[in-house]
């Protein structure tokens, strides 16, 4: 009976860490590029972003990639909420065959949920572009005058607070599904 008590417990900690996870920012993402010529700098910022998975799943919409944007919000959002919702279900009705069933068919979903792997796609497109800086050197011959100058790009990426969160939800949300469901199956 207690792992059931905590593996609803720890559902309930991860659809608090859910929440914030979906509305702050997942990461942060900032490119530069800079022309150095005869000692002077000039620097022109190309991308300044910082999003959330609410603003990715938009911003997909609205650039028109429909398939992307309903399949992040399906596996990302959708699923984790049902999750929970059945989980509080199958909570209140104890030592019931419909808790059984519930569990069952939360292992059935629970393999469809894309939360853990969007994290890890975000996670390993943060590492991938951070500080990653190119510089070339050109030569400008204008009216017989040669221009040495260098153009720079660079670019830094962050992961944002959401990205904690939403990664604090996975973990506990499938801790506290693995506890609950263990409960029931000692139990049949």
């Amino acid at each position: 009976m207690i792992k059931k008590h905590l593996g609803f417990l720890l559902n309930l900690i991860a659809i608090a860490l859910f929440i914030p996870g979906i509305l702050l920012p997942m990461f942060s993402l900032n490119m530069a590029m800079t022309a150095n010529v005869s000692g002077a700098k000039l620097t022109n910022t190309i991308v300044d972003k910082s999003l959330s998975l609410l603003q990715t799943i938009q911003e997909l919409w609205q650039d028109e990639r429909l398939l992307v944007a309903v399949l992040i919000f399906a596996f990302s959002l959708c699923i984790p909420v049902i999750k929970f919702i059945l989980l509080s279900l199958a909570y209140a009705k104890k030592d019931s065959p419909l808790e059984t069933t519930i569990y069952n068919f939360i292992g059935k979903i629970g393999k469809w949920s894309m939360a853990d792997v969007f994290v890890v796609a975000i996670f390993l497109a943060v590492l991938s572009t951070n500080h990653a800086e190119t510089a070339t050197e050109q030569q400008l011959a204008l009216f017989g005058f040669k221009l040495d100058f260098i153009v720079s790009s660079q670019t830094l990426s962050a992961l944002g607070p959401g990205f904690y969160y939403f990664t604090g939800y996975c973990l506990l949300s499938l801790l506290g599904t693995a506890i609950s469901g263990s409960s029931v199956r000692a139990n049949t």
